[in-house]
């Protein structure tokens, strides 16, 4: 028996992976994230199969129900939204599979950040303008950020930061990034990416607490702030320059010497 720890995706049901789609097609258990895992993933499982929506359950709950499946010898899909790698709250349930001795896997989803770069049309990593993304949130009521993790010490860098959890925190956001990458800097607030309601609010630093609070947006939104979002007139990167040299791409003689 083991628990295949699954991530759906940010939201649209064809951004899952193909092991993903059929691992749950495959177990006769599947545990999923209700709130934010699309049910046209759910639906891959089979008719027959034990789904539960664990959007309303607490650890223990969801545990107990991965235990009966083991003591029955049926695989567990454990399907989590975006790439449970990140703000997935897989690590507290597999230290206690641990714990217990049983066997799991992971399979990456499609990160929230990945696909509001696609709904944004913008590479995050530009030449002279950001070689560096931040994945991060600020503290609210959830768990406390750790030292030398808040906005004002991250800010610094000057990287393109992605701002998980934090739609209700942009005072907070704004406040403490506009030292460091000044007012104008833009920024983009990308509301459920990759669903059919979709929303994208572009602004700077200046504005954009004012933007989002007229679109009435509180959750599942991620924040992007970064010049990327407007630059023009960087360089073209090395990999596909005429004249850069890789082992795929040796370097060629001159006509003359062939």
């Amino acid at each position: 028996m083991t628990v295949h720890f699954i991530g759906a995706g940010p939201g649209a049901a064809d951004l899952i992976t193909l092991r993903g789609r059929d691992l749950i097609a495959t177990s006769p258990v599947c545990l999923y994230a209700g709130s934010l895992v699309p049910e046209e993933i759910v639906a891959h499982a089979a008719d027959d199969a034990h789904v539960v929506d664990t959007a309303p359950l607490h650890l223990d709950e969801i545990m107990k129900e991965m235990i009966d499946a083991e003591a029955k010898g049926l695989n567990v899909a454990r399907v989590h939204s975006g790439d449970p790698s990140l703000y997935g709250a897989i690590g507290e349930q597999m230290r206690r599979l641990d714990e217990l001795g049983i066997d799991y896997t992971i399979t990456p989803g499609v990160p929230a950040f990945a696909a509001a770069a696609a709904a944004l049309k913008t590479e995050f990593t530009l030449p002279d303008v950001s070689q560096t993304i931040i994945l991060t949130r600020t503290s609210m009521k959830a768990t406390a950020m750790p030292n030398n993790e808040d906005l004002k010490t991250l800010g610094k860098s000057g990287a393109t930061l992605a701002i998980h959890l934090s739609v209700r925190n942009m005072r907070k956001v704004t406040s403490e990034l506009i030292p460091f990458y000044g007012e104008d800097c833009p920024v983009a607030v990308v509301y459920r990416a990759s669903w059919p309601d979709e929303i994208i609010i572009k602004g700077t630093l200046a504005d954009i607490q004012q933007k989002v609070r007229a679109e009435k947006i509180t959750r599942t939104a991620l924040i992007i702030v970064g010049h990327v979002l407007e630059a023009k007139g960087y360089r073209d990167s090395a990999l596909y320059h005429a004249e850069h040299v890789h082992v795929l791409r040796p370097k060629r003689k001159a006509a003359a010497d062939e």
